[in-house]
């Protein structure tokens, strides 16, 4: 497994995707995935280039980040229970994974200051995904104004695992819609730049439909299998 040679082919697919779509490959960020690998294959990827990690569960978030701490960007993209925010808060960078009040209520809590938060979106209604229903965004997003600690930095939202183009780019197009109509309410609190969407099997399209970051964990480190 050689992450330096999988993250050059990942920026030329991305390179690809933005000219198609033409976008500026400098406003994405890549997001590596470590929740399958050893804290060392995540050493590697920081060395290899990668600035940004994510990790979706507590006890791996925790272990990397003892591990590596100032050296990444750290995004946690799991569900998050609010009895664990204590555990996050001043070590993620931003939580990709704000999708109940009484989650937001938590981190307004525990949070020294504005901490940036992505609103995760159920766009394709799977019982299997977590997240808010697309048409609870606005209502929810105007909610979180009474917590001075949440910053809406985004949205978040996990694909369906398919091969079918056209429905992930809907589901990718809605997402995108959303975040425009976010900031059409221009909210101090939510600014909403971010859309954090696509994985290994999809973020070339997602790019072109609009993706800022895009969390990629196989493509780029492998799994526990190719270490």
């Amino acid at each position: 497994m050689d992450v330096a040679a999988n993250l050059e082919e990942i920026r030329q697919q991305i390179r690809q995707a933005c000219a198609n779509s033409n976008r500026n490959p400098e406003d994405i960020t890549i997001i590596g995935v470590t929740k399958y690998v050893t804290t060392e294959r995540a050493k590697e990827a920081i060395e290899a280039g990668v600035t940004n990690l994510g990790e979706n569960r507590m006890e791996g978030f925790l272990e990397k980040y003892e591990y590596i701490q100032d050296d990444a960007v750290w995004h946690f993209i799991g569900t998050l229970q609010s009895r664990k925010v204590k555990d996050v808060i001043g070590k993620a960078d931003v939580i990709h994974s704000l999708d109940r009040k009484s989650l937001a209520k938590e981190i307004n809590k525990r949070a020294a200051g504005p901490a940036d938060c992505l609103v995760q979106v159920n766009v394709s209604g799977e019982d299997s995904k977590h997240g808010i229903d697309a048409k609870e965004v606005i209502s929810f997003v105007r909610e979180l104004k009474r917590y001075e600690n949440i910053r809406v930095a985004g949205l978040m939202t996990m694909a369906p695992h398919t091969d079918d183009e056209d429905q992930l780019r809907t589901v990718f197009r809605k997402l995108a819609s959303l975040r425009e109509a976010v900031q059409a309410e221009q909210l101090p609190h939510a600014p909403c730049q971010y859309l954090s969407m696509g994985m290994s099997n999809d973020y070339q399209i997602a790019i072109e439909e609009g993706a800022t970051h895009v969390r990629i964990g196989s493509a780029l480190v492998g799994s526990r299998e190719t270490e």
